[in-house]
């Protein structure tokens, strides 16, 4: 029953981080939809104004029939290029539907599976590590190493390759010192960032300004200061204040905040606002998904004893006992010092506990064992962890209460 009780599997509890999974495509199907509606309204009001306007001149006989037959024409293209962009969205809308449904499926498939000792858990869980591997790579920006592996393995619809590679292209090009796709991303999703209050769009306009400020075009920072920075008055007053300011001082100044505006890592500063703007937009975690299983994984694992003075053989030599405990291995021991113990409910004590004269615990009976390996009579016992030697009639029974 107890083996039973461990190798049940929960799907739930493997479900905590698979709402980006879902998430994303979900955000992205919305986001195709409002583009359709915005299109089609646009398109339909602007057609039937100039068919009343056409007609109605048509029949107060203020235009010729040539100008008729133009208008007539303009509209029929106007319709036919909706139409075209109608259907590259229906054809995006596709496979977004396409890449849900075997997101679904991959989930569903969890439900399926009744234990961890299931030879089926094994191949699911593989595919979860290769999905998360292609999202690290993505993030890390190696964008065609991400789009191999993902090949290789068969999971293109379980991994967002497009969605990534754009929002690396585009840090990429803040951090080069260029607005120009950072602000067309901004007005592609205007809508969904109205929603959100994000100042990434007037951090952007501000950055131009101060470019223009920086060339010694004055006349020109007035123009767009005017046009793009103070409709955004009420929400950032101070920093428009203080882009005004900064008309009199130059590029070399050492007067704060003006030195800090000038510097150029603000260009860094905004790669890191629009790719913090990007994920919460379409509500993907700020960090790896690879990391977060990580930590979850090791926190669960780890125990004061994984980095106490008296580390296990993996790291000590003077240690006879082996272990298999990851967080005691040379490749994850730093890695997990930072994170928190592992909560357990339930504590395992061998049989016959003792306690040795410098703390420790160990079962009596492979106390013994381990000490008469190592070549030591029953009048002394050594200490399997630190390799220190004690007489036995130092050592005392435990009593758990």
């Amino acid at each position: 029953m107890a083996e039973l009780t461990t190798t049940k599997l929960n799907a739930e509890s493997h479900l905590l981080l698979e709402q980006p999974l879902l998430r994303l495509p979900y955000e992205l199907s919305r986001k195709n939809f409002k583009t359709i509606q915005r299109s089609f309204e646009n398109s339909r009001d602007h057609v039937l104004s100039s068919l009343k306007k056409t007609a109605n001149d048509s029949l107060a006989g203020k235009s010729s029939s040539t100008q008729t037959v133009a208008s007539l024409d303009t509209m029929i293209n106007r319709m036919t290029n909706l139409k075209r962009k109608m259907e590259t969205l229906h054809e995006e809308e596709k496979v977004l539907h396409e890449h849900s449904r075997a997101r679904i499926k991959h989930l569903k498939d969890l439900y399926d599976i009744p234990s961890l000792a299931d030879v089926k858990y094994d191949e699911w869980a593989r595919v979860r590590l290769n999905r998360l591997l292609v999202d690290y790579l993505l993030r890390s920006g190696y964008g065609e190493s991400a789009r191999a592996l993902a090949k290789e393995k068969g999971i293109e619809q379980l991994v967002d390759l497009d969605v990534f590679v754009q929002c690396h292209r585009i840090e990429e090009s803040l951090r080069n010192g260029n607005t120009a796709e950072g602000l067309a991303w901004c007005t592609e999703h205007k809508p969904m960032m109205r929603k959100s209050s994000n100042s990434l769009e007037f951090q952007l306009r501000l950055q131009q300004y101060i470019e223009l400020r920086r060339q010694g075009k004055l006349l020109e920072a007035r123009q767009h200061a005017q046009k793009y920075i103070a409709p955004h008055t009420d929400t950032h007053s101070a920093e428009i204040y203080t882009a005004a300011s900064m008309l009199a001082f130059p590029p070399d100044t050492q007067a704060e905040p003006y030195k800090s505006m000038y510097s150029s890592s603000r260009w860094n500063d905004l790669a890191d606002l629009f790719v913090k703007t990007h994920h919460e937009l379409f509500s993907l975690p700020p960090r790896p998904l690879l990391h977060i299983a990580l930590s979850a994984g090791l926190s669960a694992l780890k125990t004061p004893s994984c980095h106490s003075a008296y580390a296990s053989s993996s790291s000590n030599a003077s240690s006879s006992t082996t272990t298999v405990c990851p967080i005691c291995s040379t490749e994850l021991n730093e890695l997990a010092r930072n994170l928190p113990y592992a909560h357990h409910t339930k504590s395992y004590v061998e049989n016959d506990p003792v306690v040795l004269p410098n703390g420790r615990i160990y079962g009596r009976d492979r106390l013994m064992q381990m000490s008469a390996k190592v070549g030591l009579d029953d009048s002394h016992v050594k200490d399997p962890t630190t390799g220190e030697v004690f007489e036995t009639s130092k050592v005392r029974k435990v009593y758990i209460s």
